[in-house]
């Protein structure tokens, strides 16, 4: 078991209790990138792919798993977020796709797992979406961006 897993006297694994903790707003942002070839980006930027429009399926997808993140992560709280907004930027530089999320809610513990699953997802289905004429995509530098509210305080990437 990681040091970071809470345990109980038993050693077995338990949520945090967060009951005894404020309620505050609290923003997290991810980011991370889907490297393809040029010719994939193309497609993309002209709604060409066969399983319809890419940018909008990633986004909806990204803003369905932050909110269902505590299904996803064991231990993570199940929590109302008030706000999940997902974009996907094409970046002929890389060349592919920059993802970035923000997560918002207003309660007793952080989005950051929120935030890096809407990120993670987003892009995971921008590779379903075009792996049929690009298998050798890669998804990288998936990472939290910035945090901010709750007892830790704020944290801002370098």
């Amino acid at each position: 078991m990681s040091h970071l897993t809470h345990l109980d006297a038993t050693g077995a694994a338990n949520m945090v209790d967060v009951s005894g903790k404020e309620a505050t707003v609290r923003i997290a942002s991810a980011e991370g990138t889907v490297v393809m070839q040029p010719e994939t980006l193309q497609l993309i930027r002209k709604g060409d792919s066969k399983k319809g429009d890419v940018l909008g399926t990633a986004r909806l997808a990204g803003i369905m798993a932050a909110k269902r993140t505590h299904e996803l992560i064991p231990l993570c709280h199940p929590l109302l977020l008030s706000k999940v907004s997902v974009s996907c930027d094409l970046d002929e530089a890389i060349p592919g796709v920059r993802v970035s999320a923000e997560v918002k809610v207003a309660g007793p513990t952080g989005v950051e797992m929120e935030a890096l699953t809407a990120v993670s997802v987003a892009c995971l289905t921008i590779y379903d979406m075009v792996k049929a004429v690009d298998r050798g995509m890669r998804i990288e530098a998936v990472r939290l961006r910035s945090k901010s509210g709750g007892r830790s305080g704020d944290f801002s990437a370098p």
